[in-house]
């Protein structure tokens, strides 16, 4: 099956590998793990540098909507300029894309904390937030916060590495792990969980009705909706 960037709709990628050595060890992960995290992560657009989880994203927000073609062209349609988007930490390359929307907002870490967001009840149509949720101590929590935030009928789009053979891990008990290049950790680079095939049921604890996964490239590009 051949792949299409669901960003832009080019169909040229490259590849780079991300993962070091000292995190394949932390997170005791198989070369099949490797080999399709480092996909996920290092597969990239030649045209707008999206990599493959920005493009499962960007599938998922056009699909949810019952839209076709790229996120470019969903930002465009009268439906998603009526739509009152909250941004949860830039979503990598969709970040300038969603910030278009007349009705978009976006937060950051750690001026709003995702378990307790300074925002009113039912505020938002769609929350968006990408490879953030492994970051949190409580992810049920962070999850809980967004179902809060959401309106009737709303919806929270997100990715996250998702290892999928095993159940999730939660590191608390383990050396800490970082995502981000060695040279540049920093405490909020902490990862607390490592997300399984189980990552539905953290959806469903946290009050929402139905967990979708939208697939653009199994297992490497996997994106969840959580709807309210």
């Amino acid at each position: 099956m051949s792949l299409m960037c669901h960003v832009c709709g080019n169909a040229d990628f490259g590849q780079i590998d991300v993962l070091w050595d000292k995190l394949i060890e932390e997170w005791q992960l198989s070369k099949y793990e490797v080999d399709y995290i480092n996909r996920q992560q290092g597969l990239f657009c030649k045209n707008c540098s999206s990599n493959l989880r920005s493009i499962a994203l960007a599938k998922a927000i056009v699909c949810s909507y019952g839209q076709r073609g790229t996120l470019l062209q969903f930002v465009e349609t009268s439906a998603a300029k009526r739509l009152r988007v909250l941004e949860i930490n830039a979503a990598g390359t969709l970040a300038p894309i969603l910030a278009c929307l007349p009705l978009h907002k976006q937060v950051t870490y750690p001026a709003y904390d995702m378990t307790k967001l300074d925002i009113e009840l039912a505020s938002f149509d769609l929350i968006v937030h990408s490879d953030t949720l492994e970051h949190i101590e409580n992810p049920r929590l962070g999850l809980s916060e967004c179902r809060r935030v959401l309106a009737e009928e709303g919806r929270c789009i997100f990715t996250a590495p998702i290892i999928v053979d095993r159940l999730t891990r939660f590191r608390a008990m383990l050396p800490r792990s970082y995502h981000g290049l060695p040279a540049q950790v920093c405490e909020d680079h902490i990862v607390h969980t490592e997300f399984g095939a189980d990552i539905w049921k953290y959806v469903i604890q946290a009050g929402f009705t139905a967990c979708i996964i939208y697939c653009v490239d199994y297992p490497a590009g996997l994106a969840v909706e959580a709807r309210a």
